[in-house]
């Protein structure tokens, strides 16, 4: 399902979106669009208002950080991964395939 506009992604950086019940934030970082849980699995802060540096989300709570490849928190903190769902741009929009955050397994 398209969930935003590819240019507003590219000006905003980090863009919140809603699908299927689940709060998650679209990030542009090093060209490229990555789609993510919005809570940090470590503290649950909103990691929308974290920054980036270098492929990487900051949380702005502890300062960890993801990285938005594999979604791997920083060495030394006790830490699931970060969720990370698959996108596609078409049309100049961001997809995000709804049935991916409906799977248990993420």
């Amino acid at each position: 399902m398209p969930v935003c506009g590819l240019s507003r992604l590219i000006s905003q950086t980090i863009v919140c979106v809603r699908v299927t019940g689940v709060d998650l934030i679209l990030v542009w970082s090093e060209g490229r669009a990555v789609a993510c849980e919005r809570m940090c699995p470590h503290e649950q802060a909103d990691l929308s208002l974290g920054h980036l540096s270098g492929g990487r989300l900051f949380c702005p709570r502890h300062a960890a950080s993801f990285d938005l490849r594999n979604g791997r928190i920083s060495y030394g903190w006790p830490s699931r991964p970060l969720r990370l769902y698959p996108v596609r741009i078409r049309d100049d929009q961001v997809w995000i395939d709804a049935d991916a955050i409906r799977s248990p397994a993420n």
